[in-house]
């Protein structure tokens, strides 16, 4: 058997709604170039019907993936504590004791790779091995782009379930027209954002705070 390596990658950081989900994504380099011949890149520079038909064949010759999904109440408990990195750092950490590969490849969050590299590899159970950690990585090594594939097509999914229960909303981040105009209705209607939004995120805040200032405003008859 070949050297086992391992590509680890995100959807999902930066929007209001919805989880963040972080793929670990396992395979043979014997196997590795299969997934150049099948057109795996970096998720963001293939169209969702093509990322939704390479989900099963990149299970296929994978020799093991996992997804972890992160929902926003738990992005919002652990945001005082933990930032978003950090959080990433710990779930990046669990892949790789779960998996135990012979190398890691990883798209790094932050722009200081030797610090990033220095925070994953404390408190691992399983460090023998190669790491390479790069910003943009997902669009260098194609395990990296499985991994951000599978991340960002799961992630789709959970938000079509929620348009489905909840409206359309569209995309989930705050440069979203739709999301913006979606969450101000909905605090409009409701004193709070429901479990699939980020209340920590800045734009929650300041869209609840403006609800509660109209409020108040109100209640003093201004």
């Amino acid at each position: 058997m070949g050297m086992k390596i391992l590509g680890i990658d995100e959807a999902g950081r930066g929007p209001v709604i919805g989880p963040l989900m972080i793929c670990g994504y396992l395979i043979d380099e014997k196997k590795s170039a299969k997934l150049k011949k099948l057109g795996v890149k970096d998720s963001k520079l293939l169209t969702p019907q093509k990322r939704e038909k390479l989900v099963p064949k990149l299970k296929k010759i994978a020799d093991d993936y996992i997804l972890l999904r992160v929902p926003p109440n738990d992005i919002d408990r652990l945001h005082g504590v933990y930032n978003l990195n950090k959080i990433e750092i710990a779930k990046m950490r669990e892949i790789i004791n779960l998996l135990r590969p012979d190398k890691v490849i990883i798209d790094s969050p932050e722009v200081n790779i030797k610090k990033f590299r220095g925070k994953i590899v404390r408190g691992l159970h399983h460090d023998r091995f190669d790491f390479v950690a790069e910003n943009f990585a997902d669009k260098k090594y194609p395990e990296v782009g499985a991994a951000s594939i599978i991340a960002k097509v799961f992630r789709d999914k959970e938000i079509e379930k929620l348009h489905k229960k909840h409206g359309f909303f569209g995309s989930g981040y705050t440069s979203d027209e739709k999301t913006i105009t979606f969450l101000k209705d909905w605090i409009k209607v409701n004193n709070e954002f429901p479990d699939f939004v980020r209340k920590s995120w800045i734009t929650a805040m300041l869209l609840k705070e403006e609800k509660e200032q109209k409020k108040l405003m109100e209640f003093l008859g201004e």
